[in-house]
This record gives C-alpha cells, sequence and structure tokens, in this order.
C-alpha cells in the first residue's frame, strides 16, 4: 500500500511547517487494516513526529462522512491547530473529507491550496489557491481545515536512516469504538462499468483519405 500522494503532499507541509519553527509537532493518520502501518511508516520516514492508526477491519465503509467523524474525534482528543489532508482520493476522487471535518468541528477550511504561511504570531494562516481566474488568496484564523493541491510542493524522500528511525517511533492504535463513532454505510456503490474499448486504428495511404476520414467518419470538421 502506498501513501495518497496528495495526502503525502500534505504531510510534507506539515513537514516544512514545522521545520520553519511554526509548529512542535507532526502527527500522521490513517485508517484502515495492518496495512496502513506501512503507509504511517512512510510518514514516520519522511519525519513526522508519531503515528495514529484508526483500525477498521472493513475499508469498503470508510467512505468521506466516516472518515471525516473520525478525524474529528481525534482532533477532540489531539487538539491540532492545524489539519492538513490531500484534496482528494485518487482512487474514489470524492475530493469531500477535507470540506466534511472543516463543517463538523466549524473550522474555516481552505481547499486545493498550492501555497500555505503561518503567520508570525501563529494564529492565523494565509493560503493562496489556484482557480480559473487566477490565483486566490486568503486568510484564516486557527484552527483550520487545510487540503493540499498538486503544487503546493514536492515530497521528499525518505532516506535510509530516516527508515531505520521510523520503525522506532510510536504509533497508537485506536478502534472507531473507543473514539465513539460508530461507522456506517452511508453510500452504496450500485455498479461499476469499464469505459468501452477504443476501436482499433487504420492505416490511411494520404492526406486527402485522412481528411475524408476525419470529415466523414470521425466528423471533427
Amino acid at each position: 500500500m502506498s501513501m495518497n500522494p496528495f495526502c503525502e503532499i500534505a504531510v510534507e507541509e506539515a513537514l516544512r511547517i514545522k521545520e520553519a519553527g511554526r509548529a512542535s509537532e507532526v502527527v500522521v493518520v490513517s485508517m484502515g487494516g495492518e496495512q496502513c502501518v506501512e503507509t504511517i511508516r512512510t510518514g514516520l520516514a519522511m519525519g513526522a513526529d508519531r503515528g495514529l492508526h484508526v483500525i477498521t477491519q472493513d475499508s469498503s465503509s470508510l467512505f468521506p462522512l466516516a472518515v471525516a467523524k473520525l478525524l474529528q474525534a481525534l482532533v477532540s482528543s489531539e487538539q491540532p491547530r492545524l489539519l492538513l489532508l490531500g484534496k482528494q482520493a485518487i482512487d474514489d476522487d470524492c475530493n469531500q473529507t477535507g470540506q466534511m471535518v472543516a463543517g463538523l468541528l466549524g473550522w474555516p477550511q481552505a481547499t486545493f491550496a498550492s501555497k500555505v504561511s503561518i503567520s508570525d504570531d501563529k494564529e492565523s494562516v494565509c493560503v493562496e489557491r489556484e482557480v480559473d481566474g487566477g490565483i486566490e488568496t486568503i486568510q484564516l484564523q486557527l484552527p483550520a481545515v487545510v487540503t493540499a493541491d498538486l503544487r503546493l510542493n514536492t515530497p521528499r524522500y525518505a532516506t535510509l536512516p530516516n527508515i531505520m528511525k521510523a520503525k522506532k517511533k510510536s504509533i497508537q492504535r485506536v478502534t472507531p469504538e473507543e473514539l465513539n463513532v460508530v461507522i456506517g454505510s452511508d453510500l452504496e456503490v450500485l455498479e461499476v462499468t469499464e469505459p468501452p474499448k477504443r476501436k482499433a486504428g487504420v492505416m490511411v495511404a494520404s492526406v486527402d483519405e485522412l481528411l475524408d476520414k476525419l470529415k466523414n467518419e470521425a466528423r471533427v470538421f
């Protein structure tokens, strides 16, 4: 199992914030079965201080709302000032968890962040977002939720010494029951269908034949 690329960018940004002296600790969280431990170790090898593993045997029930409720419960116990997530998972492309957890917590949110700056007094965060009209800059009071976009940073590679150190770092394991969260099936997947197969290409003998096929068969002009 590998870390979701957008979440990896979020971890990298958290580490940079700590290295800049704007945070005291970076905690990585993953939810699911035992294979999640490997993903958490990756975050620890990158430089995170400790990990939290929410153990769920049925990962198919971890839809965005369930994940948001679990994160809300963890926030209550951990009391972070900034919650950094990837903007979306690359398997379901939901792009909902960050927004949902911000709503549950009542925290301000900035999605699709391409630049994140913590103020000197650590009371606010300035976020740049790529929008259709250009770059939007917003300022949020902490605590807040920020979701990472692709161009926020380039995640570092874990070095061999840090990989070895990660094996000794703490990973706390909790269950949804211990967090007083009931995971329900909020969505039902009715069907997954593959896209239609593409027709095989053909070789044309001349430019005239190509133009004829584009005009009369493909109808592109």
